[in-house]
């Protein structure tokens, strides 16, 4: 009988080219992943939408975190200039291909944790 070989998660492990690590890194942390759901769940979000509803983040961390998830290109942000200045995040089509992913993680979770 011919064994399969199995896909390794990462051929070299923890290396530059580790696309689980990439991963990882974009949305590890304490926080994103839960700045995506809130995100998600309210499909646009304000600023104070989402300190409110990520509980025990800093006004800080909230503010570098959206700042990140922009930069790695997770999360689109759109100023208004209006008085006072109003901006709405949400998740741009490579951040809505993860959620599926986070749904997959969270039913482990519920089914082993």
């Amino acid at each position: 009988m011919e064994k399969t070989k199995k896909e390794p998660l990462c051929d070299e492990v923890a290396g530059e080219g580790c696309a689980l690590k990439k991963v990882l890194n974009l949305i590890g942390g304490k926080w994103k992943i839960m700045i995506l759901c809130v995100i998600d769940n309210m499909e646009i979000a304000r600023y104070g939408q989402i300190r409110r509803a990520v509980y025990g983040i800093t006004n800080t961390m909230l503010a570098q975190s959206l700042k990140e998830l922009e930069q790695d290109g997770l999360v689109d942000r759109r100023q208004y200039d209006e008085m006072p200045v109003r901006v709405e995040y949400r998740l741009n089509d490579k951040a809505k291909s993860l959620i599926p992913i986070l749904l997959q993680l969270k039913k482990w979770g519920e089914t082993n944790l």
